[in-house]
């Protein structure tokens, strides 16, 4: 069981303009979405074990219904691309696949440096639109900030998991050829570089966000 608290909005999230990286389409999503997540579980950050996407119909005005999808090869097999294809909604045969999440389990260390496993710990998701594909690097938990979400320091945990989200991101940047875009700021953080902004500190404890969790 988790004893991690997660966001209900991303604390920090990473975006990538790949228009010049890849052309539209679900087999170059699914490449782009291979190698990404080949760093991600280099890092221990992501083991892909599903996709999600939703299936839009244009001229109704938005999403007709939701498919996940358990993995059972890479990614940018062709396999892969051909079950997502065969999932189209029978009754919507122009509905159209924009872009997906890649779910799955990673790793993070706690303050003794013991490994703990958590569902979609990092969420990669990659969008592909008729002007080109983007993705998107997304966290929803507090350890990778310098403060829990209860506003109390955690130097330890922040110092066994931070550095090695920064580390995949920079390999990330590298291996696309683009530096990524730091996302809008929510109520949980904004990102900073490569890691979670710190936030306002009064009297050495950060905000208390349980509220909003």
């Amino acid at each position: 069981m988790s004893i991690l608290m997660r966001a209900s909005r991303e604390c920090a999230s990473w975006f990538w303009d790949l228009e010049d990286y890849a052309t539209p389409g679900l087999r170059a999503a699914l490449s782009a979405a291979a190698r990404m997540s080949d760093v991600l579980r280099k890092h221990e950050l992501l083991r892909p074990d599903g996709l999600e996407w939703f299936w839009a119909v244009p001229e109704q005005g938005g999403a007709v219904g939701k498919t996940r999808l358990q993995l059972t090869a890479r990614l940018d097999d062709e396999g892969t691309a051909r079950r997502v294809e065969e999932l189209r909604p029978v009754g919507f045969p122009n509905a159209e696949f924009s872009g997906f999440l890649v779910t799955g389990v990673g790793v993070w260390l706690d303050e003794h440096g013991v490994q703990r496993y958590e569902d979609r710990l990092v969420e990669l998701t990659v969008s592909s639109e008729p002007l080109g594909l983007s993705a998107d690097v997304s966290v929803y938990h507090d350890i990778w900030g310098p403060y829990d979400f209860r506003g109390m320091p955690h130097p330890e945990v922040h110092r066994q998991n931070a550095p090695r989200l920064a580390a995949a991101l920079k390999e990330l940047d590298g291996m696309l050829g683009v530096a990524a875009e730091p996302g809008e700021a929510t109520y949980f953080g904004v990102a900073e570089g490569y890691g979670v902004a710190d936030p306002e500190v009064t009297d050495g404890r950060g905000p208390d966000l349980t509220s909003q969790l």
